[in-house]
């Protein structure tokens, strides 16, 4: 075997060679007598099949294994020449030639490696920043929030007529101008928090200044953006009639109130809860000053930093994944013509490639980081933030989660996921750093 690896940069390789059919036919002989001991074909005992019958029902299929495998073997070899790691090799290789000719196959191909980054002074890129403050205004404030959400609803018999922040149950029945009853436009005994805006405009507007037994007609009309096509823009009534009014009871903020709020802490205190909901406050305050301001300067400070060569074959791939997103937004005219145009491909996917190199960057900025400071993320960790973003949204977080795993995404939630507790990791030592001053 003919064979020339060479260097391109110090994250991609070219690798060149000529394979002589004497060796393919070799590694075919090889398959086939291993096939011959193993095969079962009627009128052979087993394992004693010629190897002649084996070539003649298989010979393509074992002339393709005998390529593959000494592709296979050229690219170790190259990998052992360039004195790089194979769990340093990245993506699969690319092919730009793979010629058969009658004496020789000839191929070139491409290989992408993972590069040395020299992360030097880094610390200096992360930016300056106050520890947010928090106020006994802000404090009181969320307490008497708590507190109002711990309220109970109680029937007071002495409220007649009904204001906004009250509960009440009601009758209602819809019907349309034309007097058609609307599906699942009526209800008994039905409790309705007036301001809530759980109904459609106009109608809990309506329901405020009511009395206790009365029943009135509210005229309302459905928006045009109503979810329900056949009501969307119709005018209707509602016959309402309300039967109780029921109003927050007001909770006294006190040692007891501040037990049930923090059941983990039996000797818990109005005082103790202050301080819990400070803590709570200033950790929120925190977060958004991490990710909206700090975590975003300190990535482009980082990436701005450090310059060093990217796997073409990877810059590649994440072109694709750029590319087949901006075509998820497209509608089936523009598919078609971009499907028609291969220029307009090329075109647009050198337009997606500063980005894409941009992000194939950070990405290895974090992952060399993540290293250096001892951040990880492990599988189960990936998981459980699946199910529980699932479950926040209302899906099945196994479907989710399978979804994920066929379209490959699971690699880019756990990288993610390693960033945003690098860069967390990354300001907390600054912050510590600055108290310890």
């Amino acid at each position: 075997m003919e064979l020339q690896a060479t260097k391109v940069d110090n994250a991609n390789a070219k690798v060149e060679a000529k394979i002589a059919r004497e060796e393919i036919e070799k590694k075919s002989n090889k398959i086939a007598n291993q096939l011959a001991k193993t095969m079962d074909i009627p009128g052979f005992r087993k394992g004693k099949v010629p190897v002649a019958i084996v070539k003649k029902r298989y010979g393509e299929k074992i002339e393709q294994d005998a390529e593959t495998e000494l592709v296979r073997e050229a690219l170790d070899k190259a990998l052992e020449d360039l004195e790089i790691a194979k769990e340093s090799m990245l993506g699969e290789p690319r092919f730009t030639k793979f010629e058969k000719k009658d004496e020789f196959i000839e191929m070139e191909l491409e290989i992408g490696f993972r590069p040395e980054i020299a992360l030097e002074n880094y610390e200096e890129l992360i930016p300056e920043f106050e520890e947010p403050q928090v106020t006994d205004e802000e404090v009181e404030t969320r307490l008497k929030e708590l507190a109002e959400a711990m309220a109970q609803f109680v029937e007071n018999p002495k409220r007649k007529v009904a204001k906004e922040g009250d509960m009440v149950v009601i009758d209602f029945k819809g019907t349309l101008e034309d007097g058609t009853e609307i599906e699942g436009g009526s209800a008994q005994n039905f409790e309705l928090r007036l301001g809530s805006g759980q109904f459609i405009p106009g109608f809990e507007e309506q329901v405020v200044g009511m009395k206790k037994g009365e029943t009135k007609t509210i005229e309302v009309t459905f928006p045009e953006d109503y979810p329900n096509k056949e009501l969307a823009g119709k005018k209707a009534k509602f016959e309402v009639t309300l039967h109780t009014i029921k109003e927050k009871e007001p909770v006294e903020i006190n040692d007891e109130l501040a037990k049930k709020m923090l059941p983990q802490n039996p000797d818990a205190t109005v005082e103790v809860l202050k301080e819990e909901i400070k803590k709570q406050i200033k950790s929120e305050k925190l977060s958004k000053l991490y990710n909206e301001e700090l975590k975003p300067k300190l990535m482009e400070a980082l990436v701005e930093k450090y310059a060093f060569d990217l796997p073409r074959n990877i810059v590649d791939q994440e072109i694709d994944v750029q590319l087949n997103n901006k075509a998820a937004s497209m509608n089936e005219e523009e598919i078609k013509e971009l499907r028609e145009n291969k220029e307009k491909v090329e075109a647009l996917r050198e337009e997606l490639r500063p980005e894409a190199e941009k992000s194939v960057k950070a990405t290895f900025i974090v992952d060399a980081l993540a290293k250096k400071e001892g951040v990880s993320v492990d599988d189960q960790e990936v998981v459980q933030t699946i199910y529980y973003e699932a479950l926040q949204m209302g899906k099945n977080p196994q479907e989710i989660l399978e979804a994920y795993q066929k379209q490959g995404l699971l690699p880019a939630i756990k990288m993610a996921m390693i960033e945003d507790r690098l860069l967390t990791h990354l300001l907390n030592k600054k912050m510590k750093k600055e108290e310890a001053a």
